[in-house]
């Protein structure tokens, strides 16, 4: 799809603003954020102790989806979404300092799995997400959202196409079909904006299955 200037430029501060305010909003995750008179500061800490000006988990994994979206990989592929797991399991192999309790657990049986011979990244992490979600009352997290916007990118010339890439992606770690939802939705406002199209959240209820687009609406 050939974008105009505009569009392109609209494309870029997707990523670039989603590091800059995730950078920006460290400091106050689970803490106190700044008062109606008070500027929010990139001075670091947050749950990781992160340095001023570093991202959390949540860009580090939407880098990772990013990485395999340049490729123009149809992200709804078997062989997309393979890479898109080791991509998070390389991440995670790293130590980070900051990462998800839900995330975490996925990731590492994912891993413990793959190192016993088990085969099929993205199998086999989608499967320890739909056993978190059988244990876990409240799995809908937003682990998956906070990384989905890369997403977008790969499919802004169909929106049917997008709303099945934003959910399988979601899977990988949040099986919970509310995760999934809500990444549609996030997907297709950005899909949206970056082409200039009138849109915001409602504009993806109808990417829904119609039995929640009500809790949604």
């Amino acid at each position: 799809m050939r974008l105009a200037t505009a569009q392109h430029d609209r494309a870029a501060g997707v990523l670039l603003t989603t590091a800059v305010g995730d950078a920006l909003g460290v400091p106050y995750e689970f803490a106190t954020p700044p008062g109606p008179d008070e500027l929010a500061e990139m001075k670091g800490g947050g749950l990781g102790n992160l340095p001023p000006g570093e991202w959390s988990d949540d860009t580090s994994m939407a880098v990772a989806i990013a990485a395999v979206a340049a490729t123009g990989a149809d992200l709804t592929s078997a062989e997309a979404l393979d890479a898109i797991a080791e991509g998070f399991l390389r991440w995670y192999g790293d130590s980070p300092p900051d990462i998800g309790i839900q995330t975490s657990a996925v990731l590492g049986c994912t891993r413990r799995r793959l190192h016993a011979g088990e085969t099929g990244a993205a199998r086999v992490m989608r499967e320890e997400a739909q056993r978190y979600a059988r244990q876990n009352a409240h799995s809908a997290g937003n682990g998956a959202l906070m990384r989905t916007a890369p997403v977008a990118l790969a499919h802004l010339d169909d929106r049917d196409h997008l709303a099945r890439a934003a959910r399988a992606v979601a899977e990988l770690t949040h099986a919970d079909p509310l995760a999934g939802d809500s990444c549609v939705l996030w997907c297709e406002a950005i899909r949206a904006a970056v082409l200039g199209e009138e849109g915001g959240l409602r504009s993806g209820l109808d990417l829904l299955p119609a039995d929640r687009q009500p809790q949604w609406t």
